[in-house]
């Protein structure tokens, strides 16, 4: 009960919205429900008609109790009149037949069957719709909340671990309110239902029916219980072959020129055969449901054999009370089977409900002012940041006056990427503060800020969308013309042009049919028609070869006009247009000036300089 309530305390607020469909699909399950008892009555009275000399049934006794008294008259007040209302429409021994008697005696059980046929269908149907739906708000509010996510989430998490919180524990979800809440509102709504029916048969022989059934839920705990640790550790196994997976498909080229297919493959193997030792044992745990119920079911059942014979009960209500109790079989069954669903259904509900309680780090206050457009200057004021306690930057202070084209410098580890992690505000500091036109970028609404910047990096980013679409990607409402425009300005225009479809081409997943240069230069397009006032280039030809590089940097260099530009560079050449370099190490800045300044003064810049053999001029 406890991972029911779960389940459903996490569900509803997706299944709100559709409640209308919902309660619809639950008041068609409870009629479906009801009508199981309408064939212990059919069967038991056709066959009771049916008979030459119809059994005399016993007359009850008459019960001192007033309660029971009122119940017994009441039961017998609606049997007479179902029989009255019945009568010359069914079948009866001894009496003339006639055409009434042959069409209600052909079509009851098939009218019965069609109208427990449509209830179930309408909802399972309306269940389906609920939970169709319900699935895909769910996937859309996880990739929301990933979104709203700081990189520290990401850089602690796997892409095995969010594609399968997204997709396959929303499924596990989806069966578990498609299928399991139907069962749910349906199944013992049946048992009620025909557990009243065969009372009203015989009820001695249904409490001796009804007395094995507690006899299942201590096995079934015991499965339930080891389904659930078996599901956990199975998805923990699956996700991590999801990983690597993904990695082994998206390093191809290094898997292939390494010669790791087998080592990959048998990575791969080992997982597959963990997975197949849990999933194996989760079929134990599932599949030994049904033989334990089936087995207490025919106990029940034989002790029943054994009381009717000696109760010497009649043949007509013999056939009915069979009937029921096969019916009572199959809902039986499915409860059982719902305690193992809600179990696997947990462990993913529980890894979604900690998807959902997640904060960002780095937020966007209520209060937070808007920023119309960067007039003055980007500052930053005693910086301080750690990876967690991993100190990055020290005491940092620099000032970048609107319209300089500021170079950064330094060896791996010095902390380059983070000035820009900071500029974007992916990270805020752990000390001090990053300042645009005096105001501290935590004040001001962040999106408002990032409107305000484009960025350029190594890590070229191509959507599995057409030219026009990645392009566009830079600016919401951007207009076919300005997508052109910012395409011929990054001298992308003309080879567009030579694709297939121009620029509804769909260029597949991270632009593969494109040289590295076109797809940098798709991205220098991107940020053309955002057209936004700070320019920060990361890397951005680090990963091109000199003609591409020579290309794109022709193309850096007129859209880095007019514009306040912040370039993080390796490649030192790239930084000789600058107007100001800063060197970083440890955190710290050891040295500033203009190029060839820096190149002259013989220190760490020169140092790193000589080794790319780029010359010093006296």
């Amino acid at each position: 009960m406890r991972h029911l309530k779960a389940v459903f305390r996490f569900g509803w607020p997706y299944m709100r919205p559709y409640q209308s469909r919902l309660w619809l699909g639950v008041l068609c399950g409870v009629l479906l429900g009801l009508s199981n008892a309408s064939f212990i009555w059919a069967t038991k009275t056709i066959f009771g008609r049916l008979e030459a000399k119809p059994a005399m049934e016993k007359e009850e006794t008459a019960s001192t109790n007033r309660l029971a008294a009122y119940l017994q008259e009441r039961v017998k007040a609606v049997r007479q009149t179902v029989d009255t209302a019945v009568d010359p429409w069914l079948p009866l021994a001894g009496r003339e037949r006639d055409a009434k008697q042959l069409i209600g005696g052909f079509l009851l059980l098939p009218v019965l069957v069609a109208i427990r046929g449509m209830l179930g269908y309408f909802s399972t149907y309306c269940m389906c719709w609920v939970s169709e739906r319900v699935m895909a708000d769910l996937r859309a509010a996880a990739l929301h909340k990933l979104n709203q996510l700081s990189l520290d989430f990401f850089n602690r998490s796997t892409m095995g671990d969010l594609t399968t919180r997204i997709n396959g524990d929303t499924a596990a979800l989806y069966r578990c309110l498609a299928l399991g809440f139907g069962d749910l509102i349906r199944e013992p709504v049946t048992i009620v239902s025909l557990a009243v029916g065969l009372c009203l048969v015989d009820w001695q022989l249904t409490l001796v029916a009804l007395v094995f059934v507690p006899l299942v839920l201590l096995p079934l705990k015991k499965l339930g219980n080891k389904m659930r640790a078996m599901s956990k550790a199975g998805l923990d196994v699956a996700i991590t072959q999801s990983s690597a997976l993904l990695e082994a498909l998206a390093g191809i080229r290094v898997v292939q020129a390494f010669g790791l297919e087998t080592r990959q493959e048998e990575r791969f193997q080992q997982n597959a055969r963990q997975l197949t030792h849990y999933g194996m044992k989760m079929v134990q745990a599932r599949e030994l449901v049904n033989p334990i119920t089936e087995t207490i079911a025919m106990l029940g059942l034989g002790s029943l054999v054994v009381f009717i014979f000696w109760k010497q009960t009649s043949l007509p209500n013999m056939i009915g009370f069979g009937i029921g109790l096969v019916m009572l079989m199959q809902p039986l069954k499915k409860l059982t089977a719902l305690h193992v669903l809600f179990q696997q259904t947990v462990v993913s509900v529980d890894r979604l409900f900690q998807l959902f309680q997640e904060q960002p780090t780095v937020r966007n206050r209520p209060d937070a002012q808007a920023m119309r457009e960067f007039r003055a200057q980007l500052a930053f004021e005693s910086v301080n940041f750690a990876y967690a306690d991993k100190p990055v930057l020290q005491d940092f202070s620099l000032v970048i006056p609107r319209g300089m084209k500021l170079g950064v410098a330094g060896e791996s580890g010095s902390g380059k990427s983070t000035l820009v992690n900071l500029v974007f505000r992916f990270y805020d500091p752990t000390g001090g503060g990053v300042k645009v036109d005096g105001v501290d970028l935590r004040d001001l609404s962040l999106p408002d800020v990032r409107a305000q910047m484009a960025l350029v990096s190594q890590e070229v980013v191509i959507f599995d969308q057409t030219v026009a679409e990645n392009i566009a990607c830079g600016k919401a409402d951007a207009t076919r013309a300005e997508v052109e425009a910012a395409a011929r300005q990054a001298y992308a225009h003309d080879f567009i042009m030579q694709l297939p479809q121009g620029y509804d081409t769909r260029l597949g997943e991270r632009g593969v049919t494109l040289s590295g240069g076109q797809r940098q230069r798709l991205v220098i397009a991107r940020a053309f028609v955002r057209n936004a006032p700070i320019l920060v280039l990361d890397e951005a030809t680090a990963a091109l070869d000199s003609h591409a590089e020579a290309e794109v940097q022709k193309v850096i260099d007129q859209f880095a006009a007019h514009r306040t530009v912040i370039c993080v560079a390796h490649r030192l050449s790239t930084l000789a247009a600058m107007d100001r370099i800063i060197v970083l190490s440890e955190g710290r800045i050891v040295e500033q000036g203009g190029f060839q300044e820096l190149l002259r003064a013989g220190g760490v810049f020169a140092g790193m300089a000589r080794r790319q053999g780029i010359s010093t001029e006296p």
